[in-house]
Order: structure tokens, then sequence, then C-alpha cells
């Protein structure tokens, strides 16, 4: 591990604030997030069914599967410039296109917009673009772990097919927050606070019940889902989610692999272009898309 590198980033996010308004915490969130233009990657705007949406390609993508990205920033936050370089990154890592959509954010658009969104991108891929849903794969962190759970639970209730496998980073999986870790590692997060998850829970689902699976995924049936990678870091609040969900699938017969890195914060895999562990989580989640999609694709 690079602690130099660890903790230059840990120093730069104690200085980071969030704001109070949903236009600073954007705002703050892209500036203080954002990483270097990928050297080599291409990106271009695309129209995903009136949902803006940037289609990202490497010199090495392939053009018969592609990833559908869901962002993380807890439904309130996050931008297609705040995640350009981690989805560049993970599209050279797996050798295919990453489709990134800037879904509806609350508290203007709460709870399901942000679901329905993801849905509509799956479908566009499938009815505009060609794909097979054999040859999609979906990947989100944080909130949008949350958000790529929804999506996979929403299909098996419509009936309709998986994608060929499915990569989470630090999902938010429980909006009860019943999780341990929430307590034992709250001074050690500097991402994800109490205030933060809070208006969070106001703002996406205000009167809601948090223990709906398209809200709490930790809550549904997993059964019928495919495989799923996890990557959690050891100091994070929702490292309980990762390990609480990880045992779901597993006694849900779901093929899944669980990686926790130590001493690693929240999506660190954001950090990659500073950051060693974040480059090797990536190549990490790069060989398992590419695994995923070889075996529904080949047998």
């Amino acid at each position: 591990m690079s602690q130099q590198e660890l903790n230059q980033i840990t120093t730069q996010l104690q200085d980071l604030s969030w704001g109070s308004t949903p236009t600073e915490m954007r705002a703050n969130f892209t500036m203080g997030l954002s990483m270097p233009r990928h050297p080599t990657a291409q990106v271009d705007v695309v129209d995903v069914d009136g949902i803006a949406a940037e289609l990202i390609t490497h010199p090495n993508s392939r053009s018969d599967r592609i990833i559908l990205y869901l962002h993380g920033g807890g439904f309130i936050m996050g931008s297609l410039q705040a995640y350009r370089r981690l989805a560049s990154d993970l599209a050279e890592a797996a050798g295919v296109s990453i489709l990134v959509i800037d879904y509806r954010l609350a508290p203007e658009h709460p709870y399901p917009a942000g679901l329905e969104d993801a849905l509509t991108a799956y479908h566009w891929l499938i009815n505009a673009r060609g794909f097979q849903p054999s040859q999609i794969a979906v990947t989100g962190d944080s909130a949008g772990g949350n958000l790529a759970l929804g999506l996979l639970l929403s299909l098996k209730d419509l009936g309709e097919s998986q994608p060929a496998c499915v990569s989470l980073i630090s999902p938010y999986c429980d909006q009860m927050r019943t999780g341990a870790t929430m307590v034992s590692h709250a001074e050690k997060d500097l991402l994800v606070t109490a205030p933060l998850l809070d208006t969070i829970t106001d703002w996406y689902a205000p009167g809601k019940d948090l223990r709906n699976p398209l809200l709490s995924p930790l809550y549904a049936d997993l059964s019928g889902l495919p495989p799923l990678l996890i990557h959690v870091g050891a100091v994070e609040v929702l490292l309980d989610d990762a390990l609480r969900l990880a045992r779901q699938a597993g006694l849900a017969d779901i093929q899944v692999t669980l990686k926790v890195w130590s001493d690693m914060i929240h999506c660190f895999h954001l950090f990659a272009p500073v950051l060693e562990e974040g480059r090797v989580a990536i190549s990490e989640m790069g060989a398992f898309l590419t695994t995923g999609f070889e075996f529904y694709l080949h047998g």
C-alpha cells in the first residue's frame, strides 16, 4: 500500500465540505472528486431516451459488449464529469465501452426517479443499440450500487432477462442503517457521515418505507440475480452493508465475490490516478467483468 498517497487523499478529504443546498453539494462533489481526464479514452455525448449520458470508449474497447455505469453521490449528488475518469479507467480495464447516465437526482426528483432512469437506460441499450442482456454488465458505486441492485430486482419483477454480471463499489444497501459499522466506523469515514445520510433519507425517500427492497436491497430476495462482485473499503461505514449483502447473495445461491480492501476509504476507485490500490481494484474489476461476459456469451 502507498501510505503516502492515501495520506494525501485523506488530507484533501478532511477539507471537503458538502454544503447545505443541492446546488452547493453537487458543485462541491464534482470539484472535490473529479480526476484528470484519461489520456486515450473517447467521450461521446448521447441522449438515452431523454436522459443525458456519456458513452466512453477506449482504443481496445470491443463493440459487442457494454457496461451500464450508475454513479454514486447519495442519490442527490454525482455528475458525468466527476465519474468520467473512473468510467474511462474501467473501460480500459474491461476492454469495453461504458455508458454513464446522468440520472435524475433528489430532492427535485425523489425515489423512484433515479431507478426509473436506470431501467430506461438498460432498455435503451437493448432496443436502440441492439445489445442482448448477455452483452451488458452493470456497475455502480455507493448510491449507484443501490440503483444497480434495484435495477436487477426490477428486471426480475418484470420477468426480463438479467445482464451478464454486476460489480459494485461500496454499495449502500440498507437505508435503515442497521449495520454495525455505521457506528463503529463513523469517526473513520471522511466521506459518508450521519448528517449526510440524514439528508439523503429526507430528500430521496421522504415518508417511504426504507425496508422496501428497491430502497434497501439488503432486504430483497436476491435469488436469480447474475454473478456479483463487491469491493468495499475496510474503514468505511458501509462496510457492513457489503458484508451482509455478500452473505445474503450467498444464501440465495448467487455467485458472489467480496473483497475488503485494507485501510481503504469509501469509493477509493475514484482516486485511481493518484492511488495505487484504486488502480489495482479497477484492474481486478475489469477482469471480473471480462470473465462474466465470456461465460455468458460463450458458455
